[in-house]
């Protein structure tokens, strides 16, 4: 199956995601799906901030969290804080967070049925 699968976990408080961060990207924005070389999805990011002092950490909170019109309070790192690589949890209603995040980054697929 080629088509990617959803970077994205549903918990019972909202949505858990693995990340890839590009910090000094020149933008700030999220660049849609990719799969990794192990198999696993993540979600691109990129942010202008650098990775210094937690910088890009926090613009990459608050670039999720104005994406998905969420709180930033909402937005919380869970591991990653000094890797390209990182999970994010994101507190909410599950079903409109991962409607907002398919909006956000559709998943390509070979199906052409839409």
């Amino acid at each position: 199956m080629s088509a990617l699968t959803e970077p994205w976990r549903i918990s019972t408080t909202g949505v858990s995601i693995a990340l890839r961060v590009t910090p000094r990207g020149g933008r700030d924005g999220v660049d849609g799906i990719e799969q990794l070389s192990d198999g696993r999805s993540v979600l691109k990011v990129r942010v202008r901030a650098v990775a210094d002092g937690g910088e890009a950490n926090r613009a990459v909170l608050a670039l999720l969290a104005k994406s998905l019109r969420v709180p930033k309070a909402s937005v919380s790192l869970v591991s990653g804080a000094t890797a390209r690589l990182k999970q994010v949890a994101i507190e909410g209603d599950p079903a409109r967070l991962v409607q907002a995040l398919r909006e956000l980054a559709p998943v390509k697929s070979t199906d052409k049925g839409n």
